[in-house]
């Protein structure tokens, strides 16, 4: 198990440090000047002189606040919805015209209009990584639902268990795979999003760090908050991996 582990580790370690080695050989052979595409040593020592210090610990946490709030609002509206709409025709017929049309329409095109209603504070930004997240928690949480043998909850009715309970009980935790490969899928939605939207309109957080870098010109800067949501992309993906890990134990494919 821990020689797997390890492999694992390896296997997924080996194309960032072939991006930093390409990243180190363009630098290095002049194909871009240091300038514009500074060494990382140097972006990565400037990381961590940042990260000890109270301000970018700040812009962290404002990036995190709007990313956890999105998502969270993300999983209870995606997965009550997709719950719902498996369980009751009638709720499907209302979801799924909507779905088809909202699930390809970029969320980011509603932004001027968030903004419009919201402000430009803590509430366009969350309700546009929410926008953003929903649909792949939801689609997935639907096609789960669907997808329980039909057996279980027969077996349920004969057992006379309520049908609330079935959908707790039985409906549920046979989905779980399936919702939770949409919450690592509307995750990664999260952390673009929220980046993304603090690039457009904010005073603070690291889309905000990005952007103010880039208009003075100072390359290091600009690269270290590319890093940190990286970083931080990459920590909260395998925290949903090992706490799926842990949801899963009983299932074989887990």
């Amino acid at each position: 198990m821990s020689r797997s582990l390890s492999a694992n580790v390896m296997l997924g370690l080996a194309p960032i440090v072939l991006v930093i080695a390409l990243w180190q050989g363009l630098v290095s052979f002049g194909f871009a000047p240091a300038v514009l595409l500074p060494p990382p040593g140097v972006v990565f020592s400037r990381l961590l002189q940042q990260l000890v210090t109270w301000t970018f610990q700040q812009e962290i946490a404002a990036t995190l606040i709007r990313l956890f709030a999105g998502f969270a609002i993300a999983v209870v509206f995606g997965v009550s919805i997709g719950i719902a709409a498996a369980a009751s025709p009638a709720i499907n017929a209302i979801v799924r015209p909507i779905v088809r049309v909202l699930a390809p329409l970029p969320k980011v095109a509603l932004y001027p209009a968030l903004l419009l209603l919201l402000g430009f504070g803590h509430g366009s930004k969350i309700t546009l990584v929410a926008a953003d997240a929903l649909f792949p928690i939801l689609l997935s949480t639907y096609y789960g639902a669907s997808t329980v043998e039909q057996k279980l909850i027969w077996s349920a009715m004969a057992a006379g268990t309520p049908r609330y309970e079935i959908l707790f009980k039985v409906v549920l935790p046979a989905a779980m795979p399936s919702i939770l490969t949409g919450c690592r899928i509307g995750l990664v939605i999260s952390c673009i999003v929220v980046f993304l939207a603090e690039m457009i309109t904010s005073t603070d957080g690291l889309g905000h760090v990005l952007v103010t870098a880039a208009r003075t010109f100072q390359a290091v800067d600009m690269f270290v908050p590319l890093i940190t949501i990286s970083l931080l992309g990459l920590i909260l993906n395998g925290l949903l991996g090992a706490v799926r890990s842990y949801l899963l134990r009983g299932f074989p494919e887990a």
